[in-house]
């Protein structure tokens, strides 16, 4: 739990006393954490996450989503088009990359196209979204047909 500043000073929890000094407060927090309140040590807790970039940083993962945390990794997409899609998987960005990230694009570029086919008002760009749907969603099938084959 983290230590807060309060009206008064410093409290740890959300319940209790309210400490002069952000020291009693760590004090607090030593003796609750001793006591068997969890397992890691209090000055663990007390540490903040050092974050690269904003977003939400899934359970267990080192990556954050919503942030490019290596941009030297980045690929340029486009899926307004069929032909915007060929030309991101075709392009040396993508191609240098491994097979599990190239998946990784291709499920992004086949979902972005999918919701922007099913929001799109405009009949046409409707039906040339859907085009760029079916190029990503073959391309993910590909992929999936691949990946088997990897694991064999």
């Amino acid at each position: 739990m983290p230590i807060r500043k309060v009206k008064g000073g410093y409290k740890w929890g959300s319940k209790g006393k309210v400490y002069r000094s952000r020291k009693d407060a760590e004090r607090q927090a030593a003796a609750a954490y001793a006591s068997g309140y969890v397992k890691k040590g209090w000055k663990e807790v007390l540490k903040k996450d050092p974050k690269k970039g904003t977003g939400k940083k899934p359970k267990g993962s080192s990556r954050r989503l919503y942030t490019d945390e290596n941009p030297k990794d980045t690929v340029p997409v486009k899926f307004r088009t069929a032909s915007d899609v060929r030309d991101t998987f075709s392009s040396s960005a993508f191609k240098s990359k491994s097979h599990k990230r190239q998946s990784q694009i291709i499920n992004l570029v086949e979902q972005r196209a999918r919701v922007a086919a099913k929001r799109a008002k405009d009949p046409e760009a409707k039906k040339r979204l859907k085009a760029a749907h079916a190029v990503a969603l073959s391309r993910k099938e590909s992929s999936k047909r691949k990946t088997e084959r990897m694991r064999r």
